[in-house]
Formats: structure tokens, C-alpha cells, sequence
């Protein structure tokens, strides 16, 4: 059907003069807003739609807690568009930090306060629209967690609560993310702690990214990690035979575990065949020979397994970003992280609402 589409605008009424003055979206402010949304409620359809499984799931709970319909393509958008105007604001001071790295003083170790600030970061993949050159649509996404000793509670077990922690999630390159990093480290502590504590993978990018950073950390290797990857080797080493692979997968973890690294390398081959998806245990370990002893760092109270991070890339990727059938555009994805990072670091008021002028 083609034709005129009539649009009802109202005006605001002047009960003491008795004639209308201004549109009434003018006199509320909305008529330079997106959508002819107050700020403070683009603000409550950006929470819902980071917060919700979907944003259909999202623009019902809008009409649930609100009593307002707005739709789930309304919904979607001024959520990714806040969340990309949080992403900007984020990148900039990623930028800056890295840009004037040169410029920060240290800070004498006999000033800072004693405490351990912990870093830890891993990938994991999200579904996009887009196929790279190898035909793939996942695409990574980096997450940084960061918190410090003074944000955790003892349990009676011995286990620990953590009851603070910084977030960032990044799609893109390490060399991108790296500025990430940094001003998460900074928001959750770093200089205000006496040590810093990098867990990782082993990945070469998370290793060379601490060395540039934090050049003072100790740099730990996951132990979960580790023992995955031996497990997997052994597997491979025995043919999946468990009544082989199982007891040397023990004595190798129990070797490492012990600080005995020199007699895991005597077991394993100099030059060896593997498949892409089999680790080079001996390669492995040699990368991150400096990173892998445990006893030390159990001696001092350290974590050893990223934990942490794991349960990161649960809250801010997997839960929103990896329903059944998901697929995003990057940027849209990207706006939704950023947007799930600053809710879990308790930083909505802080830095989304002041992203859009709050």
C-alpha cells in the first residue's frame, strides 16, 4: 500500500496563559534525543537489553517493570548504540594510557601498600555474521579480569569469595587490547599494590603483553591449563588407552606440581610429529618454563589457576552472547561486552551514564 501516514504530535498546554506552547517531546527535552527517549530511560533499555537473553526477552521485561512497549528492534538499538558510545569512550582512554606509558613515574616499592593486584586473561569465541578469509564467522573475544587481595573474603573452607573485580572484553587484535588491559589493571588497583600477578595460557601474546605492561609482575602459567594440555597430549601419546594415559598424565602433573619440570622434559621427545590440535607439551613447557614454578607460589599465597577468568568469559560473553542460534554483527557484539564488562565491574552509573552526557 502506498500513501500519506499521519503522525500525531501533541503539544504541552499552559493552564495559567490557555494556549499551547510547545510540542510536548520540545518541553521534555526529546525532541534532540534518539527515539524521543529521555536519557534516563535509553538508560533502562540499555540495562535490559545487555541484561536479558535476548532482546525480545528484554523489550517484554521493559513492559513488565516499566509498563512501556518498546519493541525489540528499538530495544537492539539504543542498546548497541550506548554500548559503541561506551566502547569509544573506552578505547580512548585505552589509547591514552598506552600512548603515555612513558610519562608515568613508578612508584618506590617501600611507598605502595601491601597487597597483590591479580590480572588474568583468556579468549573465547562468539558467532558473528561476517566469514573470515578461512571461511569462519567466530570470532575472539579477549577478557580481562582484574582484582586485588583486599577485594576477597575467606570462606571456612580455605576457598575465596571475590567481591570486586574489573572487567574488559575486546574483539580484535592483542596489540589493540593491551590498552584494555592496562586501564582495568589501574581501575582495580595497579600502583596501589605492592605485587602484581599475571595468570595466562601460555599464549604468546598474553607472555609478551605482560613483559611490555607490567614488567615487575610475576607471571604465572594456569595450572588448569597445564593439566589440560598434558592430558590431552597424553591421550594422544597412548592412543586414548586410559589405563596408559591417565597414570603418566598423574606422574607428569605431579612432577610440575612438585617444581620438577627438568624431569617431565627427560620423558618427553626432542623432535616429535603431532597433530594441529595436539599440543607440543615439550615446547610447552620450555616457553613457559619461567612461569610454571608452583611450590614458590603456593609458598607466597598465590592463585595458580585462572579460575577467575573462566568465570568471566561465563558472565560477559557466554550468557548473552552464545544462546542457541546467536549470531552477531561485530559491533554489535562488541556494544553488547562492553556493556556486560561495566555492569559486572559496577561502573553503570560511573561510565555509561556519563558516556551519554549523565
Amino acid at each position: 500500500m502506498c500513501g500519506e501516514l499521519g503522525i500525531e504530535r501533541d503539544y504541552y498546554y499552559c493552564r495559567q496563559c490557555g494556549t499551547s506552547i510547545a510540542p510536548i517531546d520540545v518541553e521534555l527535552n526529546l525532541s534532540e534525543t534518539p527515539h524521543k527517549m529521555t536519557k534516563e530511560l535509553m538508560l533502562e533499555v540499555a540495562y535490559y537489553g545487555q541484561n536479558q537473553s535476548s532482546f525480545a526477552d528484554a523489550s517484554d521485561m521493559l513492559k513488565r517493570a516499566l509498563h512501556m512497549e518498546i519493541n525489540k528492534e528499538t530495544t537492539r538499538t539504543v542498546t548497541e548504540e550506548i554500548g559503541r558510545k561506551v566502547f569509544e569512550a573506552d578505547t580512548r582512554q585505552a589509547t591514552f594510557l598506552i600512548d603515555n606509558m612513558h610519562k608515568i613515574e613508578p612508584i618506590p616499592d617501600q611507598e605502595k601498600p601491601k597487597g597483590t593486584l591479580y590480572i588474568m586473561t583468556d579468549g573465547a569465541a562468539v558467532n558473528t555474521r561476517i566469514e573470515d578469509e578461512n571461511g569462519s564467522t567466530w570470532r575472539e573475544n579477549k577478557t580481562v579480569v582484574a582484582f586485588t587481595d583486599r577485594d576477597m573474603i575467606k570462606r571456612k573452607d580455605g576457598g575465596n569469595i571475590i567481591v570486586k573485580k574489573e572487567y574488559a572484553a575486546y574483539i580484535g587484535s592483542a596489540q589493540t587490547f593491551r590498552g584494555h588491559v592496562l586501564a582495568t589493571a589501574i581501575n582495580a588497583g595497579y600502583s596501589r599494590t605492592s605485587q602484581t600477578v599475571i595468570l595466562g595460557d601460555g599464549a604468546a601474546w598474553i607472555r609478551n603483553m605482560g613483559n611490555e605492561l607490567f614488567p615487575d609482575a610475576v607471571q604465572i602459567l594456569d595450572l588448569y591449563h597445564l593439566k589440560e594440555n598434558v592430558y590431552t597430549y597424553a591421550k594422544h601419546k597412548f592412543t586414548q588407552d586410559e589405563k596408559k594415559y591417565v597414570p603418566w598424565a598423574e606422574h607428569v602433573i605431579a612432577l610440575l606440581e612438585k617444581g620438577n619440570a627438568d624431569a617431565v622434559l627427560e620423558l618427553l621427545p626432542i623432535e616429535e610429529k603431532l597433530p594441529a590440535n595436539i599440543v607440543n607439551l615439550r615446547t610447552y613447557i620450555i616457553n613457559n618454563i619461567d612461569r610454571i614454578d608452583y611450590p614458590t607460589y603456593k609458598a607466597k599465597g598465590y592463585f595458580v589457576g585462572s579460575g577467575a577468568v573462566e568465570s568471566a568469559n561465563k558472565v560477559i560473553l557466554q550468557r548473552r552472547l552464545k544462546q542457541a542460534g546467536m549470531r552477531w554483527g561485530v559491533y554489535g557484539a562488541q556494544a553488547v561486552l562492553s556493556l556486560r564488562a561495566k555492569v559486572e565491574s559496577n561502573r553503570w552509573r560511573s561510565d555509561v551514564a556519563s558516556a551519554i552526557g549523565f
